[in-house]
């Protein structure tokens, strides 16, 4: 299973105390317990700006955006830091990520992000992201990490995202003003009910509340990711929501991540170009469940460029599949009915193997 872990602010820093060490040791083994048995996790972790307040000696969380930056710039030293020796105690590598809202909109970052992600991933390394505040503005923050959470469950097509949070989960009402009020356990992601329930409170420490977490779980779905919040100093808390046991809120998805993300290519994004394979590279893709290799392509027509979705058809002109292409239409027609080991001599360097990897491609 593919995990996306997402720690809150307040949690990870006991309330702006600072990066509360035992905890994240606490998690970390959880992580290393969670990798052991075959499960791929990638950290989506807030706390930087509030570590940095905390060095920086400040009582409250300055507004202006530059104060906020160099609070990010101080904390993430340490963050960071204690992340990597604790993975490092249990024997696993880290590599920190940090990304701006402008990273996933560009279509070209967003597939070199992805592609970064995944070879981590493929190389038994345990990504850490984090917002990139101390270069975001209004324009490009993600607004909480809640957000950027779901945002990179969609784009490495993850199975679950987890939020570990300061609060139980979703209740039907705000259980400190309404004694009635009880905790839901099971719901579908995206029901307006929920928001809602959510209401939009935060905290002094981290930018989200429970609204954020539930649209963040809404946008999850939209890949087919299942959501679940819970209360991170639960026992064992990641475990016990892996094994399927009840934890927190569950929201589902209603789709699968796989078909949430053919639905996504299908019919949601624009062609951009169109390419004619021979019947060889059609036939892969058709009945072989193969990626888009370049000597299969015998013409290359319209203006795209890396990662703008594209048509491929066969020797009729009849559409087959269409997917996000590697390589711009420039580099496409140099590249066409070659061999995959000559790319990086015809182009000086190779993006991927594949025009179009089976991943980012969909029969019609």
């Amino acid at each position: 299973m593919r995990v996306i872990v997402k720690i809150g602010s307040a949690l990870i820093t006991n309330h702006g105390e600072g990066v509360d060490h035992a905890l994240i040791t606490e998690w970390v083994r959880q992580i290393a317990a969670l990798r052991e048995q075959g499960d791929q996790v990638v950290l989506v972790s807030s706390g930087a700006i509030a570590e940095g307040i905390k060095r920086l000696g400040w009582k409250i969380r300055p507004q202006e955006i530059h104060k906020l930056q160099a609070a990010a710039a101080v904390g993430q030293m340490g963050l960071i830091q204690v992340y990597e020796s604790a993975f490092r105690a249990h024997g696993l590598g880290t590599a920190q990520v940090l990304l701006t809202h402008d990273d996933l909109a560009d279509r070209t970052r967003y597939l070199n992000a992805r592609t970064t992600l995944s070879t981590l991933l493929e190389l038994g390394m345990l990504p850490i992201i984090n917002e990139n505040d101390t270069v975001v503005t209004d324009e490009i923050k993600f607004g909480d990490n809640d957000t950027l959470a779901a945002m990179v469950a969609n784009l490495i097509e993850a199975d679950l995202l987890v939020i570990l949070t300061d609060q139980q989960g979703l209740y039907t009402a705000d259980p400190r003003h309404d004694a009635a009020a009880t905790l839901v356990r099971n719901a579908l992601a995206g029901d307006p009910a929920l928001e809602r329930m959510a209401g939009a409170s935060g905290s002094a420490i981290g930018r989200g509340g429970m609204l954020t977490k539930i649209l963040a779980a809404k946008k999850a779905a939209l890949s087919g990711a299942t959501t679940v919040i819970a209360y991170g100093r639960v026992e064992n808390v990641l475990p016990t929501i892996l094994s399927g046991a009840e934890v927190g809120t569950r929201l589902t998805a209603s789709k699968t991540a796989m078909q949430a993300r053919k639905t996504w290519l299908a019919g949601h994004l624009k062609t951009m170009g169109t390419l004619t394979l021979d019947e060889g590279a059609a036939a892969a893709l058709v009945s072989g469940g193969k990626s888009l290799l370049p000597i299969g392509v015998v013409a290359v027509d319209g203006e795209f460029a890396r990662g703008d979705v594209v048509s491929a058809v066969d020797s009729q002109g009849r559409e087959i599949a269409r997917g996000l292409c590697n390589y711009s239409v420039g580099e496409v027609r140099r590249i066409a009915r070659k061999q995959t080991r000559e790319i990086e001599a015809i182009l000086g360097y190779v993006a991927e193997a594949e025009l179009i990897h089976r991943d980012n491609l969909v029969l019609v």
